[in-house]
């Protein structure tokens, strides 16, 4: 069987594309590559593509000049994980803090990794997760 090498994208539905927008921007720190009325995609440390689509926005084919993308959409709050340096987790939770964003868990795994959970204004499951939490990280 062919091999897959790694997820370069990963797509959260939002109810308000600006408000999730200045989330993701201003208390992550990312980077949107691209955006239109739709959605917004952002570079998430140079390796994979975090996309954000209006809930609904996407209920039929796509037509590009390079072909189709088949419709989508989901619901319900989604649980994502962040990769993060373990020095630099102090940061990320001081930096939560100052952005009024609540740890709603912790945990430290039995590889010595450590995980801190906190929701996005869709309710989605966020977590900032240092090496050691699975066999490959």
């Amino acid at each position: 069987m062919p091999k897959l090498s790694g997820v370069i994208e990963t797509a959260l539905y939002v109810d308000d594309l600006d408000r999730a927008r200045a989330f993701y921007e201003e208390v992550l720190g990312l980077e949107a590559l691209t955006a239109d009325s739709r959605f917004v995609a952002f570079d998430v440390g140079g390796r994979s593509v975090l996309l954000l689509f209006r809930r609904g926005s996407a209920p039929e084919t796509i037509q590009l000049p390079g072909g189709t993308i088949p419709p989508h959409d989901g619901n319900g709050p989604i649980h994502m994980a962040f990769a993060i340096p373990a020095a630099e987790l102090p940061a990320w939770e001081k930096a939560l803090g100052e952005h009024n964003v609540g740890i709603e868990g912790r945990t430290d795994w039995p590889r010595g990794g450590k995980s801190i959970y906190f929701r996005d204004p869709d309710n989605h499951l966020l977590e900032l997760a240092t090496p050691g939490i699975w066999k490959i990280y």
